[in-house]
């Protein structure tokens, strides 16, 4: 059987190291790298949780893509680090897979039309869960019969972007099937800035940011006499490893850009 050759930027995260035990654990991977800009020149097993991993740790892409043969890089950094990180692979012949979210409009066009010209998957993914991925789809067939939609998301108070990938993953593609509405009186006035939310086509999008907390979020739909919630938790990392090896495996059989599970899952 052919392993599926594997490089991991940022396996010091939360979901770094539990990409780094999916790989380790599924027989037809091999990790053959890792991108960590603090231990350039180490091994793996030389960072504090990884024992016995032989593996080259890199502090940058290019000198690790140019080293180091691979099929796939599994990127779960930041936008900026991630958005070179993956243009760089695409480049050298590789794969991503992507779990950074804040990605621009700019960005992801940027990456399709890179794709197109290579001839090569890439797959980002605002959320790997793959309930998480149901939701968004539930939520979108519940929007052509109810058309006001209030969107909250909670996660763990050191997550850089809000609203997430995620809120707005979901948010367009309910858009997708809603006629813009604005929502709620039409006097409506806030009293405090920000006490609605964000406003998408209508729709608003509140975040909650509080220790404790992992990947949540909840869809509320109201119509007259009635009230639908369709509702995703996480409560670890390990939840959205399922959908790392989806990607994976996935975007081996890819010559093309995919931007969400929901678009791979049947």
């Amino acid at each position: 059987m052919k392993k599926i050759k594997v490089i991991i930027a940022g396996p010091r995260g939360r979901m770094g190291r539990e990409a780094v035990k999916l790989v380790e654990a599924t027989e037809n991977y091999q990790l053959v790298a890792a991108i960590d800009y603090k231990y350039d020149g180490k091994l793996l097993r030389e960072i504090e949780g990884f024992h016995a991993l032989e593996v080259p740790v890199y502090g940058d892409v290019e000198k690790c893509l140019s080293e180091i043969e691979a099929d796939v890089l599994i990127d779960l950094t930041t936008p900026e680090i991630g958005m070179h990180h993956t243009k760089t692979a695409l480049w050298h012949g590789v794969r991503p897979v992507v779990g950074t979210t804040g990605f621009s409009k700019e960005d992801l066009a940027e990456l399709q039309a890179t794709c197109e010209e290579k001839e090569l998957g890439c797959i980002i993914a605002p959320n790997f869960a793959l309930g998480a991925v149901l939701m968004m789809k539930f939520s979108q067939m519940a929007a052509k019969y109810f058309k006001d939609v209030e969107i909250i998301e909670l996660h763990h108070d050191q997550k850089l972007d809000a609203p997430s990938g995620t809120a707005v993953k979901t948010a367009e593609m309910i858009s997708a099937v809603r006629e813009q509405k604005n929502q709620g009186h039409p006097n409506e006035k806030e009293t405090m800035q920000g006490a609605r939310g964000a406003n998408f086509e209508g729709m608003h999008i509140h975040s909650v940011r509080l220790p404790g907390l992992i990947a949540h979020q909840q869809v509320m739909f109201g119509s007259d006499g009635q009230t639908l919630s369709i509702r995703h938790d996480s409560y670890n990392r390990a939840s959205f490893m399922s959908g790392v090896k989806l990607a994976v495996d996935t975007v081996m059989k890819l010559d093309t850009f995919v931007y969400g599970l929901e678009n791979i899952i049947e």
